[in-house]
């Protein structure tokens, strides 16, 4: 049993991080294996061939640990498919039918968000294979809110695109610009109000999608199985959308 152990790097490493997280967990995760294979002595070497393992080898347990994070990950976002890659109305860009979507949360007052849209919209012109689904994620202010409930009634009424750019444009968020904005977008502002309470309901899943996948601000992308809280270079949207392709 030992000998076997010890020529099998991923068995090995599974032992490692349950022996380096929780002790026991190895002992556990062993008889789970071969629950009646084992003696005393015979479990009593295997911990301590785990032991030594991880002591000459502490690189496997983040190693392990993100990969165990990226499954979780992955069954979250499975278990959510509809509420994260489903786009609400016209909130989404690229390709219909293209085989990774990228998926980002914002808020309309958030700088990185800012930061992120050349790279996005860079994304989108250089791959006719990817499609994007934004996501309303306010969590900077009651104008992040307002906008967010806008922005939702433009996608409702097919005219995202046209509101998300106005804004944008406009610079600071205020019920000046959000208010121009709409106008330039051509919405519709007494069908948006009776819209407002499935905006809310809508706000309101993406703020619990957003702490089931541990999301820890915007923009927040979610791309394949992976979750990444932060601003994306094109390079590294281009990489990301490769993994999550080789991955399908």
């Amino acid at each position: 049993m030992i000998e076997r152990l010890s020529k099998n790097p991923l068995a090995l490493a599974a032992l490692a991080l349950a022996a380096a997280l929780v002790g026991a967990g190895a002992l556990w995760l062993v008889q789970l294996a071969a629950p009646s294979s084992l003696a005393s002595a015979d479990q009593a070497r295997v911990e301590r061939v785990v032991h030594d393992y991880v002591l000459a080898h502490p690189e496997i347990i983040p190693e392990a640990m993100d990969r165990l994070r990226a499954r979780e990950t992955g069954k979250a976002i499975a278990a959510n498919s509809d509420a994260i890659l489903k786009p609400f109305g016209s909130a989404w860009a690229g390709n219909p039918n293209g085989d990774v979507t990228v998926v980002e949360y914002f808020d309309y007052n958030c700088g990185y968000c800012r930061a992120s849209l050349p790279n996005v919209a860079q994304l989108i012109a250089s791959d006719p294979k990817v499609k994007v689904v934004y996501r309303e994620l306010p969590i900077l202010a009651e104008t992040s809110a307002a906008a967010a409930r806008l922005s939702l009634a433009a996608a409702d009424q097919g005219k995202f695109t046209a509101f998300h750019d106005a804004l944008y444009a406009a610079g600071q968020v205020t019920p000046e610009s959000m208010a121009a904005a709409a106008k330039s977008a051509g919405i519709d502002m007494q069908r948006a109000a009776a819209f407002a309470p499935r905006a809310e309901a809508e706000i309101a899943s993406n703020l619990a999608i957003m702490r089931q996948l541990g999301m820890t601000g915007t923009p927040s992308f979610v791309i394949g199985n992976h979750v990444v809280s932060s601003v994306l270079s094109f390079e590294e949207l281009q990489k990301a959308v490769a993994a999550a392709r080789a991955a399908s």
